[in-house]
């Protein structure tokens, strides 16, 4: 599914109420409060389609069209284990920095802070509920 199809989806179950644990009212209208999870995470996830689904997929599962480019792959963030502050710090400074992969830019400088925290919501909304973080 793509960011913008999650976004769609998100913003779907919104408007028909099936948003579990909504702590903010809907405006009239029907669109989330902007300071809502809701709304963190469909602005997440088209900063994600805009910046990142190049190299980790429109599935967030690390098969971009440019995956193919890179050793090591992207990261399959779907699966990822690492918990919020790692992904804010690894979208902030890139992987090099932390020494992750060096083709993980670092996009602290391009990104608003409320971007990488809607990023970071759109990453934990795709994320297997498999997957235990710490």
């Amino acid at each position: 599914m793509t960011p913008r199809a999650w976004g769609g989806l998100v913003l779907s179950l919104m408007l028909a109420g099936g948003a579990a644990g909504a702590s903010k009212t809907p405006l009239p209208g029907g669109l989330p409060d902007k300071n809502s999870p809701e709304a963190s995470i469909y602005r997440g996830g088209i900063v994600f389609g805009h910046y990142c689904v190049l190299c980790h997929g429109p599935k967030a599962d690390g098969a971009g069209r440019a995956a193919k480019l890179y050793n090591p792959k992207p990261a399959n963030l779907v699966m990822s284990d690492k918990n919020d502050q790692y992904k804010e710090l690894i979208i902030r400074q890139g992987g090099k920095t932390i020494g992750r992969s060096e083709f993980m830019p670092p996009w602290g400088q391009e990104l608003s802070d409320e971007q990488i925290t809607d990023v970071v919501a759109y990453l934990r909304s795709v994320r297997s509920p498999s997957i235990h973080v710490d």
